[in-house]
């Protein structure tokens, strides 16, 4: 079974508000991105929240990645973040 994917579209907003869109959706589905039932898509096209975001989720014991997509970002959250 494939996990569901969340999708946040925070285009046009800047930091702190992209880090604290993403979070408040994080937080609200927590168990499921972290156990594998859901993995979420976060398309921005601040380059803040590119460092902002995964460091914030990474502390919260999940995984994150940044792509550069036609001048946007996407960043997936899943699972639980490797050790370091």
């Amino acid at each position: 079974m494939s996990p569901e994917t969340i999708k946040l579209d925070i285009r046009g907003r800047v930091c702190p508000s992209c880090l604290l869109l993403t979070l408040r959706e994080v937080n609200a589905r927590h168990d499921d991105l972290r156990s594998g039932l859901s993995v979420m898509e976060v398309l921005t096209d601040s380059r803040d929240a590119t460092g902002t975001i995964p460091a914030a989720v990474r502390n919260m014991g999940l995984a994150a990645s940044v792509e550069k997509i036609a001048g946007d970002y996407r960043i997936v959250i899943s699972g639980t973040a490797e050790p370091a």
